[in-house]
């Protein structure tokens, strides 16, 4: 068997939580690959909704195995937390639920540096979660990170206090005020609890899984392919691979055994925090995306940004990733609109460009391709007969400029608002 990833294509919120939730049926194992507390995957069901920072989106299916992988850098006050509020649930999450020792642990004081850091770069601010995201990573990157598996030994205090007291040093670099009484208090918590799970060599793990015909995997990514901290709109990414070779080195499996590549995308565009975005609106009808997608942050909280569906990055993230299939989601957001627009080109210096370049930090202005909107009620659609024609139409064309088959297509927040084709 090979592994199927899934991935989002745009900025991340493009609806990975719902989509993982409706596949899971279909796989054994579930196992996010890279990413932390600054995802928000929020899945919808039986008139609930949950949103899930750090656990797997499969969770809440009771005959899968749920693992967090060593690409995932951990905050154990997070994991509590959402470990706490599983329990009304009535299940036993250690069951359910595995941990990579190689995850990387958040430890306090890198949220403190997170936001340390965030203030001085004053106008220049990246949009940071404030999770210690980035800290976490350049840690792990500079070989003083605390991984899941040091929890175990019996100098893991000593560990832990010799990387603390390295970013207390740092921080006297900054006029920044903190306490990190609560913050303690609270990881150790949370410490406690992960010790009481099963801490795993995922790489023997998920190879041993491959071994046998009838387990299949499904790899959860976090935020979207244009935040790659390679490949995105830097500096204005995350921390970690958001790609689809990020679950190669998330997870201890070779490129030989990634299968299907489920790339996700928006009917339309949203950003969260700073960065370019060359198809945002500032007009009623970013506006009206905003209000009618209930686009806030999952995580944040935070009014994201909304603009038309930008084809130039989305065939460039088709790319990247080698998407074998694409899912549409939130086209219902999209019912009452009279004109619908896709961005087919940039306009840079005066020069028209079709693919993706270097930089669009500068001056981008989009060239736009207008289509009929449907005018019609989606959400009450169970079937592809069931889809207007100016929607089929639309989705024809994003076939065509990616070269790749849309095969689900989500018309509401809701697990069974979900039509296959």
């Amino acid at each position: 068997m090979k592994v199927d990833v899934l991935l989002g294509l745009q900025w991340g919120d493009e609806g990975k939580g719902k989509i993982v939730d409706v596949l899971t049926p279909e796989y054994n194992v579930i196992s996010r690959f890279q990413g932390g507390a600054n995802a928000g995957h929020t899945l919808e069901f039986n008139n609930s909704k949950h949103v899930l920072h750090l656990i797997p989106s499969g969770i809440f299916h009771e005959n899968t195995i749920n693992l967090i992988g060593n690409g995932v850098v951990l905050d154990p006050a997070i994991f509590k937390q959402e470990i706490d509020d599983l329990k009304k649930f009535n299940f036993d999450a250690t069951q359910r639920l595995s941990i990579a020792k190689k995850a990387n642990l958040i430890i306090p004081t890198h949220k403190i540096l997170d936001a340390a850091k965030e203030q001085a770069k004053g106008k220049d601010k990246i949009g940071s979660t404030l999770k210690g995201i980035g800290p976490a990573y350049t840690d792990k990157v500079s070989r003083n990170a605390l991984r899941i598996g040091d929890i175990l030994e019996s100098n893991f205090m000593e560990k832990y206090e010799k990387l603390k007291n390295i970013h207390l040093n740092t921080l006297t670099l900054y006029d920044f005020d903190f306490d990190i009484t609560e913050l303690e208090a609270k990881f150790f918590e949370g410490i406690e609890l992960i010790k009481t799970f099963n801490l795993i060599d995922i790489e023997h793990t998920v190879n041993n899984y491959l071994k046998d015909k009838k387990t299949k995997i499904l790899a959860e990514g976090a935020q979207g392919t244009m935040l790659d901290i390679d490949f995105g709109s830097y500096p204005f990414v995350t921390s970690s691979n958001t790609v689809c070779a990020g679950a190669c080195t998330g997870m201890g499996i070779a490129p030989s055994k990634i299968g299907e590549v489920k790339g996700i995308f928006k009917a339309y565009c949203t950003r969260v925090g700073s960065g370019p975005f060359p198809t945002e609106l500032f007009d009623a009808d970013g506006q009206k995306l905003r209000d009618v997608g209930h686009e806030y942050g999952s995580t944040t909280g935070r009014p994201r940004r909304c603009g038309w569906l930008d084809l130039v990055a989305l065939k460039y993230s088709v790319m990247i990733n080698g998407v074998t299939e694409l899912i549409m989601t939130k086209a219902d957001v999209l019912d009452s609109f009279e004109t619908i627009k896709v961005a087919v080109a940039y306009k840079i210096d005066g020069k028209q460009v079709d693919f993706f370049p270097y930089d669009i930090c500068g001056s981008v202005e989009p060239i736009y391709k207008e289509f009929k909107g449907w005018n019609c009620d989606l959400t009450k659609m169970k079937s592809e007969n069931e889809l207007p024609a100016e929607l089929l139409e639309y989705i024809a064309y994003i076939e065509k400029e990616t070269e790749v088959p849309v095969k689900i297509v989500s018309v509401g927040p809701d697990r069974e608002a979900t039509i296959i084709r």
